[in-house]
């Protein structure tokens, strides 16, 4: 099942050092099989604000998604991000590829008390 980091990171000045960190990332995620769906481009806001910009990366799974994060290349590198934009960042497990919504919606429904009439 795939897996993804994403990240919602805020506005930041140029700065030599995001360069450099844009620059090398690829490199740190290769060997777990990631790659980028999402960077460097805009979205739209459909409800609430979100400030600032998406990066979501795409891995083969969630143990490569962990793997890819403690690695020593990656976290060498994590500071030069860090230092100079505020974010929040996730790994989260995607579903198959048969996922099926309503099976959740059944479970949710079972799982509510009865109603009286």
């Amino acid at each position: 099942m795939p897996a993804y980091a994403i990240a919602h990171l805020r506005e930041a000045a140029p700065h030599p050092e995001i360069a450099e960190y844009i620059e090398r990332i690829t490199e740190t995620f290769a060997p777990y099989g990631g790659r980028f769906l999402v960077h460097a481009t805009q979205h739209e806001v459909k409800e609430g604000t979100w400030p600032g910009h998406v990066v979501v990366i795409a891995f083969p799974g969630i143990a490569e998604a962990q793997a890819w994060w403690d690695s020593p290349a990656y976290q060498e590198i994590a500071p030069l991000r860090s230092r100079h934009i505020e974010g929040d960042i996730i790994l989260v497990p995607g579903v198959p590829e048969d996922y099926d919504p309503a099976t959740t919606a059944k479970a949710m429904r079972e799982s509510l008390p009865a109603e009286r009439p």
